[in-house]
């Protein structure tokens, strides 16, 4: 890996690191600049603007996040649909607690300039993949005979992605063992009512 490679993936470790705590909005070449250790100038020379050093950051979260809640469940071949998606959902609200219960493509995201904006268009992307992802496998629930015939994945992956934003509003109201609690009770409706 060459140098200047490196310094990108160190970058965009440190700008990861930021956005999650202080959100992505916050992230700015000046202050990022100023945690790297580096001049504005040479930072920019990454990046070359505001846009492309969010988009670069929304990418490195994809990456990790994948990493956090897709992979392992990819990597259990043995189990069912429902675990599957079991671990999935874990998964995902573990991810949702490493940034103080706050999901960080959900919180930059803006109903109003989506079409506009181009971290917008990545982050509408990467929100409509994972829900996607969620489809297929249900989807893949129902062609095995897991979950009844009639069950429309698109309507399933609707209420559980309901669910999932209930959760994310619920802890940063009344706290995380709330939230999971009536996000677990929900699940556990549901999947009952797939069968």
């Amino acid at each position: 890996m060459s140098k200047g490679k490196i310094t990108r993936e160190n970058i965009l470790s440190k700008a990861f690191e930021l956005a999650s705590e202080n959100g992505l909005e916050s992230l700015t070449i000046g202050e990022l600049a100023k945690q790297c250790g580096m001049s504005k100038s040479g930072l920019f020379a990454h990046f070359n603007s505001k846009d492309n050093l969010q988009i670069a950051v929304l990418d490195y979260a994809n990456q990790i996040f994948t990493q956090r809640v897709i992979t392992p469940a990819r990597e259990k071949t043995s189990i069912s649909i429902e675990q599957k998606l079991m671990l999935l959902l874990d998964n995902w609200l573990g991810w949702n607690h490493s940034f103080q219960g706050s999901c960080m493509f959900l919180d930059a995201w803006k109903e109003t300039s989506v079409e506009t904006e181009p971290t917008q268009q990545v982050l509408k992307k990467t929100i409509a993949t994972w829900i996607e992802y969620l489809r297929i496998q249900i989807a893949k629930g129902v062609e095995s005979g897991e979950f009844r015939h009639n069950l429309e994945p698109k309507q399933a992956t609707f209420e559980l992605y309901g669910l999932y934003l209930s959760a994310h509003l619920f802890y940063s109201i009344h706290g995380e063992q709330a939230s999971n609690q009536h996000f677990w009770q929900g699940v556990q409706r549901l999947l009952a009512n797939w069968k």
